[in-house]
């Protein structure tokens, strides 16, 4: 289900080539025309191919293929950096591209994020950009003390914004948490990998090992492999390629047997990385994942979130110690209010720092919570008293039905034809959940800042330009 997203823009953004001033016009978040950012890039040329990488993510369905979606991607400016991320229309690749501190030259104006206007004659003038002369960058107006929105008509775009383009977000941070570096390989063994993978709708489940200083793809997961489902969908990276000095994938463990599972994939050089977040399967988005559903239930880990909320700063990587001191929690709450924080959009997750970073994108987590139909029944069931607990068996009545939710250790099943379906691989049914509500705990006592990946359904969600 999608909602009308109007993108609310002073001017197009465009690079004049006289002088190489590009500007990226911005709407929506901490003002509707933000500025955070007014320099030069270190190595423009670079930084302008992986910002294209990122909007043609935001402009591409990869399962199914269709018309372009011409979604606008988000950019964050915090204390030392600037991020532009976006998710695919099908939610099923998220992308970012982090310009680090050497690839800044001037100065991060303020904090927050919006929409960047990435319009097709910028694409074009930013695909003729090279690397030979200084290139100045304005991230939001290029004089906020002239231009107003007086001046004169604003450029306004009205495009179809899937609910699960925003909740993605939320999704992303919490899956890739615990993920770790897995391969790392040089640039030119990337640009020999990436080169011989096949460049459409692919949607075969291949896994990466590494084969000496090189890299192969088996069809079976071994330890230390990385998942690489859906390997067409890597193709937004090969323009990166002749920048890049190293490609690292990272992912969860796996072992022999296991099912497909995300993983992320990265392009770096000295001042730049480009990643690609890639769902399980080329047919399951991020949005359906339900990896937020633990962390939207429970009273305790509501009220550390608005509690570590309030001590947020806009350092490049969030230090969970010191979050922890500041806050009296100890590190684990902490940890579990910040995957409650990322259901709203509040954080995010870097996987090449192993750390969150702030961000706000405009929704809270009563929406995100709206935007989960399991967990809006799980609290149906509870509120309607259709929960019945016996020590560690409990009944749920569904309709006609009634269905038994089993905890034994760290595990939890259930009954119903959800789990029959998934057995746990895709996250908890709703009876699952309802149980944690009746009981105030996770029927599997599981931490919920390292749930793995779930399933869940579609929802709604506002654009950045709009509150929710």
């Amino acid at each position: 289900m999608a909602t009308l997203a109007t993108y609310s823009y002073l001017r197009p953004s465009g690079l004049t080539p006289e002088d190489r001033r590009l500007t990226l016009q911005t709407s929506g978040g901490p003002t509707a025309h933000p500025r955070f950012f007014t320099g030069f890039l270190t190595a423009p040329e670079a930084a302008a191919v992986g910002l294209l990488a990122v909007a043609e993510v935001a402009r591409t369905r990869y399962y199914q293929p269709v018309s372009p979606a011409s979604l606008d991607p988000v950019v964050t400016g915090g204390l030392d950096r600037l991020r532009f991320e976006s998710f695919s229309g099908c939610c099923g690749v998220y992308a970012r591209l982090d310009v680090l501190p050497d690839g800044l030259d001037g100065e991060i104006t303020a904090h927050g994020t919006t929409n960047v206007d990435v319009n097709p004659p910028l694409r074009q003038a930013l695909a003729g950009i090279g690397d030979t002369d200084p290139m100045h960058v304005a991230v939001g107006p290029d004089d906020l003390t002239v231009t107003t929105v007086d001046d004169g008509p604003l450029v306004e775009r009205k495009v179809p914004l899937p609910g699960r383009w925003l909740r993605g977000f939320a999704e992303a941070q919490v899956i890739t948490a615990p993920f770790e570096p897995r391969i790392q390989v040089t640039g030119t063994e990337a640009t020999a990998f990436l080169r011989r993978l096949p460049s459409g709708s692919d949607r075969s489940v291949l896994w990466a090992v590494p084969a000496g200083r090189s890299l192969r793809l088996t069809s079976r997961p071994v330890p230390g492999a990385v998942c690489l489902p859906g390997a067409g969908r890597l193709v937004a990276l090969r323009p990166f390629l002749r920048f890049a000095t190293a490609l690292r994938a990272y992912g969860p463990p796996v072992r022999p047997g296991s099912g497909p599972v995300a993983s992320t994939w990265e392009l770096s050089t000295p001042s730049l990385r480009l990643s690609l977040t890639l769902s399980p399967e080329p047919h399951r988005g991020f949005s359906g994942e339900g990896a937020v559903l633990a962390a939207l239930v429970g009273d305790e880990v509501c009220d550390d979130a608005d509690l570590v909320s309030a001590l947020l700063s806009w350092d490049p990587t969030i230090d969970v110690g010191a979050l922890a001191d500041d806050a009296g929690l100890p590190a684990d709450r902490v940890r579990a209010a910040l995957v409650q924080l990322g259901t709203a959009g509040r954080v995010g997750y870097d996987v090449a720092e192993a750390g969150y970073f702030h961000r706000v994108l405009p929704y809270d987590a009563a929406a995100a919570e709206r935007m989960n139909p399991r967990l809006v029944g799980a609290r149906a069931l509870a509120e309607g008293g259709a929960v019945r607990v016996d020590g560690d068996l409990a009944t749920v009545r569904s309709g006609e039905e009634s269905y038994q939710v089993r905890r034994s250790g760290d595990a939890a099943s259930c009954t119903c034809p959800w789990w029959a379906k998934y057995r746990g691989g895709r996250g908890p049914c709703k009876h699952v959940l309802a149980v944690r509500l009746v009981t105030g705990r996770d029927p599997a006592d599981r931490d919920p800042a390292s749930h793995q990946p779930a399933d869940a359904g579609h929802g709604q969600s506002e654009p950045l330009g709009t509150s929710a």
